[in-house]
């Protein structure tokens, strides 16, 4: 089928090479001809407001919240939805649902307003009924009695099992509510690591997959550490984390204050009790930290990429160093029955290139992903 674009220019193109004739036509004709250009162009209109990438009239979108019970019954799992006003019914390769890494939750990743606009948002405009979900512990699902104790008092809790549990609940309530049986997975760090790990179990209900900044088994001692129950991060540790990789003299330009803060003040939102602290903290549950010891720091993944059966991508930034280019490199090569698969490395970003300056183009080259089609 011919894309929006194409249809709106070959109207354009009919409707000029009958609307200027050569001299010697009639005026029978010419009447005829313009007559056939406005039912053409009202045939086109009507065709293209029924298209799914068609805005509403008000181009306004709807953004609801649910709070969703986990498998376990004191749990209910954050859950946002956005989507254009007047949109109700979406095929499954027009549905997708995004997840956090380890330390954040998914708003701050995929739905804050930084210059160029929530990513969310970007998604939804484009006609897509967009999801995140928060996994235990963080953003605004449960976060359990124990994090109000010190942190050395309990066990770590909601390790990569768990969090598989919370997005496979997220998945399911989206494929009831919508009537499809597939829809698209985007997760960012230890989020791959999630999205990959459900769609090897679930490839049925998995339309396409995108692993942003692919986590795998580690060569180098881990970005993040901690004991206990959960972590508490600071805002200097945290804009330090930020900046790694970034050239000295451009890390301003590539990420800057100013962004970063309004991110900052987005993440102590999203912890009340933390931000109440003196310093405000953001805390983070620390099961990732628990699979580190266990898993990848011994060089044992959590999830097998051969069992992936959909079309994959793998994007990260040049200058990550939390999760560097030889961990996609690996899970790309582990991706032999994906129907195809895709790697690709943006210029000029770091682990968290959809905060920074080049921010526009991770959203636009997953949404190329997302919208193409191949047979």
């Amino acid at each position: 089928m011919l894309s929006r674009d194409a249809l709106v220019g070959l109207a354009g193109q009919w409707y000029l090479t009958r609307r200027y004739r050569p001299a010697g036509t009639t005026s029978e004709s010419s009447g005829r001809a313009m007559v056939g250009s406005l039912l053409a162009a009202v045939v086109i209109s009507a065709f293209l407001a029924g298209c799914a990438t068609a805005p509403s009239a008000s181009g306004q979108l709807v953004t609801e919240t649910f709070m969703l019970p986990a498998t376990d019954p004191s749990i209910r799992l954050h859950v946002r939805n956005k989507r254009l006003a007047g949109q109700e019914h979406f095929s499954p390769e027009r549905i997708v649902l995004f997840v956090h890494g380890a330390t954040y939750p998914s708003s701050t990743g995929f739905d804050i307003d930084l210059p160029g606009g929530s990513w969310m948002d970007y998604v939804a405009r484009r006609g897509f009924d967009t999801y995140f979900v928060d996994v235990r512990g963080y953003g605004g699902s449960t976060r359990p009695a124990t994090m109000n104790q010190p942190a050395a008092n309990n066990p770590p809790f909601a390790d990569t099992k768990d969090a598989i549990r919370d997005v496979s609940v997220a998945v399911d309530f989206i494929l009831k509510r919508r009537g499809v049986e597939k829809i698209n997975l985007v997760g960012w760090s230890w989020g791959t690591a999630l999205m990959g790990g459900y769609t090897a179990e679930n490839n049925l209900k998995v339309n396409k997959l995108v692993l942003y900044a692919p986590l795998w088994t580690l060569k180098s001692p881990p970005p993040i550490s901690g004991s206990g129950n959960y972590r508490a991060v600071q805002r200097d540790p945290a804009r330090s984390r930020g900046l790694r990789g970034i050239p000295k003299e451009r890390e301003e330009e590539i990420s800057p204050t100013a962004w970063f803060d309004k991110w900052w003040v987005g993440n102590l939102a999203s912890d009340p009790d933390g931000a109440k602290q003196n310093p405000p903290v953001v805390r983070a549950p620390n099961g990732v930290i628990k699979d580190i010891v266990e898993f990848w720091g011994k060089g044992l993944p959590t999830w097998e990429p051969a069992n992936v059966r959909v079309p994959t991508l793998l994007i990260l930034a040049e200058w990550d160093q939390d999760t560097p280019p030889y961990m996609a490199q690996e899970v790309f090569s582990r991706l032999v029955n994906a129907p195809y698969r895709r790697l690709e490395m943006l210029s000029e970003g770091t682990h968290a290139i959809a905060l920074e300056k080049n921010r526009t183009h991770i959203m636009q080259q997953v949404q190329n992903f997302l919208e193409e089609t191949r047979r």
